[in-house]
Order: C-alpha cells, then sequence, then structure tokens
C-alpha cells in the first residue's frame, strides 16, 4: 500500500486490484480469444451467508502444498516485518537488509538472477534511482479580508511536494474552488473551463461525480474512475498551470480516514529522480481535513455542503473562494539507488517470454512523528505477506519435476507506497519485453484469517485472465466475485497498476470475506477492525497466530494459473472495450 500514496487497499483481506490484462495476440483457443466483459447478468454473486459454508475442495496432495506454502509464510514474514528491518523504507539500511535477504532466499531456492548490472551481469538487482526528500512544512496561512487562520501541518492539512529542490513555496496564492478538479472530455466534463490558474491554487475535492451522485450513467457511477485519484487530480493541476493543488479529505469518498493522510505524507519522501527535477509539477500539493476547509468556505461566504452538490453536475463553475494561501516547505534532499529484486525460472522453450509475478517489499520505515512509543511502521500485512508469497511461490516452481516452457519472472518491487514507483520503473524498463510478457499476477496485503470462499477481483470485468482464474478457483470450492467497495479505486492502488497502463495483462486478486469457518459477518468484523487499527500504523505486526492457509490457497493459485500460461501458448487479453485493449493489440506482431 503505498505511502505518499494513500491509495491502498483498507481491508486486511483487501479487495484486489484484478483483471488488468492487455490485448496479447491471439491464438486459437476459445479461452483466450477476443472476448467483450461479461454482462452484469453473468457477473458472480456473492454468497450472502453469514453462517460458516463448509471447507475447502482440496485433495490431500494440495492440502499438503497449502500446508506447506503457509508454514513459508509464517517463517518469511516474521522476518520481514521484524523490527530489525526497521519497517522496509526505500533507501535505508531496512532497505539493505530486505533486498539482500530475498537476494539470498532466491538464490537459496535454486533461481537465477532476473536483472543486469551497469557492466551487462546478472544481478538480482534492478537499480532504481529515487530523491529522498524529508520535507518540513511551515503552519499554511489562509488570508483575506477579516480572515487570517493558521492550517498546522499534520493535524489541519498536510503540504509536500515533488518537485525535487530545497525549497518549494505558496505566496499568498489565490483560492479557487474547482469541483472535482476534472477534465474528461469523453464525459464532456471540464471543471477547469474558462479559467487562468496561473498564480493560484485549486482546492479539488476527492472522488469524482460518479461516485458522487451514484449515477451509473456519470463516470463509472459508483467505482472510482482515474480522475477521482488524488494523483490524477495533482497531475491535472500542473497542467492547468496552477502553483498549488489542495484536495479536500473525506474519508467516505477517499477510503481512507485522516490518519492515513497524515502519516502517510509526513516524514521522508520518495520520488524518481528526474532530469527536470519535477518543475513541471505545482510548486505544493496538499491535503486538509475537512473541518478546515468547511471553516475556509465559511470564510468565503460560501457552504462547503452547498457548493459539493454543485460541483456534481456539467454546469459547475469554478469559485475564487477571495483568499489566499501561504505555505513554505524546506527539504532535505539525497539521491540514491533504491533497487527491485528480480529472480527468473528460465522456461525450457520460449524463455524469452514470461508470466511475471510482483509484490512491493517496502512500507512506511521510522516516522518519529508517529504518537505513542512505537514509530516502526513493521508492515506485516502490508506487504511483507505478498512479498513472503513470491518466495514461497518460487519454492515450488523451483521443486517442480519439469520447468514450464516460458519463464516465470519473480519481481519484489520497490517504493510502492511512495507512489508505485519500483514498479513504474520496470515498466519503463522491463528484463522481458512487455510485448512478450504473457500476463502478470500482483499479491499485496494478503488474508491472514484464512480460508475464504470468494476470490475478490478489483475491477471484475476487465480482462480473459478472470476466466482462467474462476475455472482454477472451482476447484478449491471458492468462487469469484467484484469488489465490495469499487469507489475506493483499488484498481489504481498497486503495483499492477504500472504495467497495466502498459497494455500487459496483469491481474491482482485475494480472499475476501466469506470464511469457511467463521461465515462473512466474523471476517468483515477483523476487517474493520485492521482499518482502524493497523493500517499504514504501527499496529501492522506479525502474528503467529493468523491463519495463513487461505493466502497460501491464493497463492496457489496465483501459480497454477500462471503455470497454466506459461505452459500454452495462449495470450490472454483485454475484454473488448478495455482502455488497455488497444495498447496490447498495437504489439500484437511481435508475439507467435
Amino acid at each position: 500500500m503505498q505511502i505518499p500514496t494513500p491509495w491502498r487497499r483498507l481491508g486486511l483481506v483487501v479487495a484486489v486490484s484484478g483483471a488488468l490484462a492487455a490485448c496479447g495476440k491471439e491464438t486459437p483457443n476459445t479461452e483466450t480469444t477476443a472476448e467483450t466483459a461479461p454482462q452484469a447478468e453473468q457477473q458472480p454473486v456473492q454468497n450472502e451467508s453469514a453462517a460458516p459454508a463448509g471447507k475447502p475442495q482440496l485433495s490431500d496432495t494440495e492440502q499438503a502444498q497449502v500446508d506447506t506454502m503457509a508454514a513459508d509464510l509464517h517463517k518469511y514474514v516474521k522476518i520481514l516485518a521484524s523490527d530489525a528491518y526497521e519497517g522496509r523504507a526505500p533507501a535505508t539500511e531496512g532497505e539493505e537488509k530486505t533486498v539482500n535477504y530475498l537476494a539470498d532466499q532466491f538464490e537459496e531456492l535454486g533461481l537465477e538472477p532476473g536483472a543486469t548490472d551497469a557492466d551487462g551481469n546478472p544481478s538480482w538487482f534492478q537499480q532504481v534511482p529515487v530523491v529522498e526528500m524529508q520535507i518540513e512544512s511551515t503552519p499554511m496561512e489562509i488570508s483575506g479580508d477579516n480572515f487570517d487562520r493558521e492550517l498546522q501541518p499534520l493535524t489541519d492539512m498536510v503540504a509536500f511536494t515533488q518537485r525535487q529542490t530545497e525549497s518549494s513555496v505558496l505566496e499568498e496564492s489565490e483560492l479557487v474552488f474547482v469541483g472535482y478538479g476534472i477534465v474528461a472530455p469523453e464525459n464532456d466534463w471540464n471543471d477547469y473551463a474558462g479559467l487562468d490558474m496561473s498564480g493560484k491554487t485549486a482546492v479539488i475535492l476527492v472522488n469524482d461525480p460518479g461516485y458522487a451522485t451514484q449515477d451509473e450513467n456519470l463516470f463509472n457511477g459508483n467505482a472510482m474512475t482515474y480522475y477521482g485519484r488524488w494523483s490524477y487530480k495533482f497531475v491535472e493541476a500542473a497542467r492547468q498551470g496552477a502553483d498549488g493543488a489542495i484536495v479536500i479529505h473525506e474519508t467516505g469518498a477517499a477510503g481512507y480516514p485522516w490518519e492515513v493522510v497524515s502519516g502517510s505524507w509526513s516524514g521522508t519522501q520518495i520520488s524518481l529522480a528526474a532530469e527536470d527535477k519535477n518543475t513541471d509539477r505545482v510548486a505544493v500539493e496538499a491535503w486538509m481535513t475537512d473541518d478546515s476547509a468547511k471553516a475556509i468556505f465559511e470564510a468565503a461566504g460560501l457552504d462547503l455542503a452547498v457548493e459539493t452538490e454543485a460541483a456534481k453536475n456539467r454546469d459547475f463553475k469554478a469559485k475564487p473562494l477571495n483568499l489566499n494561501a501561504s505555505v513554505k516547505l524546506k527539504n532535505q534532499l539525497r539521491t540514491s539507488d533504491s533497487r527491485n529484486v528480480v529472480a527468473k525460472l528460465p522456461g525450457t522453450e520460449h524463455p524469452d517470454e514470461a508470466v511475471i509475478y510482483t509484490a512491493h517489499w517496502d512500507h512506511l520505515g521510522i516516522n518519529e512523528n508517529t504518537a505513542g512509543e512505537d514509530h516502526i511502521f513493521n508492515g506485516a500485512v502490508d506487504n511483507a505477506t505478498g512479498t513472503a508469497g513470491l518466495l514461497a511461490m518460487a519454492r515450488q516452481a523451483a521443486a517442480m519435476p519439469e520447468r514450464p516452457k516460458r519463464s516465470l519472472v519473480f519481481v519484489a518491487v520497490t517504493a510502492e507506497e511512495s507512489g508505485l514507483l519500483g514498479s513504474k520503473y520496470y515498466a519503463a524498463n522491463p528484463v522481458v519485453p512487455l510485448e512478450k510478457t504473457v500476463a502478470g499476477i500482483n499479491f499485496d496485503a494478503m488474508g491472514v484469517l484464512g480460508p475464504m470462499r470468494d476470490v475478490i477481483v478489483v475491477g471484475y470485468g476487465n480482462s480473459e485472465l478472470e476466466k482462467l482464474l474462476e475455472k482454477t478457483a472451482q476447484k478449491q470450492g471458492r468462487y469469484l466475485a467484484p469488489e465490495e467497495h469499487p469507489e475506493r479505486g483499488y484498481f489504481y492502488r498497486s503495483d499492477h497498476f504500472s504495467l497495466a497502463k502498459k497494455g500487459v495483462p496483469m491481474l491482482y486478486f485475494d480472499s475476501g470475506s466469506d470464511s469457511f469457518e467463521h461465515g462473512r459477518e466474523w471476517a468483515q468484523q477483523k476487517l474493520e477492525e485492521y482499518t482502524a487499527h493497523a493500517y499504514h500504523k504501527p499496529g501492522d505486526e506479525y502474528d503467529p497466530d493468523w491463519n495463513l492457509k487461505g493466502a497460501a490457497m491464493d497463492l496457489q493459485l496465483g501459480l497454477q494459473l500462471g503455470l497454466q500460461l506459461a505452459n500454452s501458448r495462449d495470450w490472454p487479453n483485454w475484454y473488448e472495450g478495455n482502455e488497455f485493449r488497444a495498447i496490447r493489440d498495437a504489439s500484437a506482431d511481435s508475439r507467435d
């Protein structure tokens, strides 16, 4: 779960970021030839019973494999989430311990280095150039006629910058309320119409009008689109020439509480090194609390609730607040290389083609600004579980009597919590060309509550990978289900998205909340407890009492699906109408 990008799931068995696939060159195969997305009536329906519902359908051999994999997960997670690894922040001693441990384990399991060093020699590490910024913020002063208020860092607002410079400021920048801050011609929507934003700061609502209105015909209805992500809003404000951008936090619309924002955006921030130092970004990016926004709108003679209602309509017109914002950021910069860890199990017949497995090894490190005595963000669920899963799958794959025909590539990426940086860098510098990457599966914040009947696919209805997953899941006595909270935008929050944007078919799935043993109500309560007490907090620590057999079953699904593709000539595709299909189709001639 990303840090300066509180984009991630809130659940402990969080919904998954599913089926993002690209369009591969199709092979005559009824399972993977071009198809359109399933119709609504064909989508799986979650079992709403609260009572326990039997046991998974596993043979004795399969149960033994699940038990072994669960034991492996306990071993690996206990180490990766220990205090000795200091929260696994990039560009720290915690990274050094983490990446070396992963490389040692992959080597011990019999895999080969998947990357190359500067001299072209095989290496476990893909160097990812990053800039580490320790940002100090003054209070943000909001001033105007008969109004002067200071918003305090962490409690009222958080301010930061993507500019890789020693300082960045807003000086009496005029505040303009721009609604949702969206320019979407395909939706006939432009919140910046007629505006000149130079010298101004955009004040922006989180999420998008589809979620706000629950109109299925507006954007994507309740399901968040990319226009709803804070990351899009900051970039769009920069495209409009603004000096600054402030997103108003609202727990329901954002999908996470204020503590996630303040914890994620305080302390050290990481970004990919950029030749232009990111000078094309706004000078200051920020979030403010809902209460702070209400007070500012009141000072402007406006009612935030009324203006929010007006922003839901296409005829919305941006409004100057007749108030100015001033804030100064001081940055301590350090340039370094972080690392993706890349391991390969070469294919026997088509080693230049690969199925890729991803998980991010990083978490939030140590943050002294955190209340309480424990300042280490161990990230046990998020994402020591997924990282451990790569090792557990690699062990089973390497022990097979026959290797697959296509290669399997395991990539533990860095800096996901900082904005999917490691996967973004990999997507721009892949060890296997993206047009030869058959598909990928991402694991992030896996379930620790035991086996679940439902397999959650975020963004259900995107790719043909879902049919393959569904058949495999049915063999375990499980069913596929759409995400329960599409409004939270999980599809855009993990590393699969970096490769999906490049056209690679990616699948991100996880256990749901329909417990075989305890039923749905029990599981959902546990998930809420995790969200409240552990998500992006020091409380996300390893527990030896976790039941990791459900996570092991998910990993088995991923391994079996990957092996099926690796031993075939299939190229799974996005469904017709998916936004990534054209990208994949454009590279079809490069595939056999």
